[in-house]
């Protein structure tokens, strides 16, 4: 008889990313990890001692995929401001479960959007918006906080399935929004 195959941390992480995915983070336990796994419920207690453990754990998957997923952007698009904004609004219509899971499940480690600039998954964000703009760190920090709630909202609405995606329609409102905070900052600036 062949030996089981060992399950492994980063197994159990995936699986329980994958229900996050399918169904919503709060259907991650013990029985629906194990069962992605194909195994008891033993492997996956003994690589954590409680569901809350493994869920942080696979919010911390969530947001390193999130941070991906934002910055592929097709090299088509010119405007890198407009195509990280499009990800991250794509992100809740292609991803709605883990949209969720990310920003209203309660497992965000930043009290706020200041602290969440200074995150590690947004530095290639913001650095990305920096060279753009062509502006201080902590003017793109300011621009990036404005985008960010007009954006976030926009998103939150379509995860939560009360308005329909039309990325012309949302891209027009992007470009105002862009426009408008980076003239504002460069008429607060002079």
């Amino acid at each position: 008889m062949p030996p089981k195959a060992k399950i492994t941390r980063d197994m159990v992480i995936a699986a329980a990313f994958e229900v996050a995915r399918k169904t919503g983070a709060e259907h991650i336990n013990a029985r629906t990890v194990s069962k992605k796994l194909n195994c008891s419920t033993q492997p996956v207690m003994y690589h954590f001692a409680t569901i809350e453990e493994l869920k942080k754990a696979a919010y911390k998957k969530t947001d390193e995929y999130h941070a991906q997923y934002l910055m592929s952007i097709p090299e088509t698009q010119k405007d890198v401001m407009l195509g990280i904004g499009l990800n991250y609004i794509r992100f809740a219509v292609e991803e709605p479960h883990l949209f969720r899971f990310l920003f209203q499940s309660g497992y965000v480690a930043e009290n706020n959007l200041p602290e969440m600039t200074d995150s590690p998954e947004l530095v290639p964000v913001i650095s990305a918006m920096r060279e753009e703009m062509d502006m201080t760190m902590e003017q793109t920090k300011e621009i990036f906080i404005t985008l960010a709630m007009f954006v976030h909202g926009y998103a939150s609405i379509i995860a939560n399935n009360s308005f329909e995606y039309d990325e012309k329609l949302i891209t027009t409102h992007l470009k105002r929004v862009y426009t408008g905070a980076v003239l504002a900052m460069r008429e607060e600036t002079k």
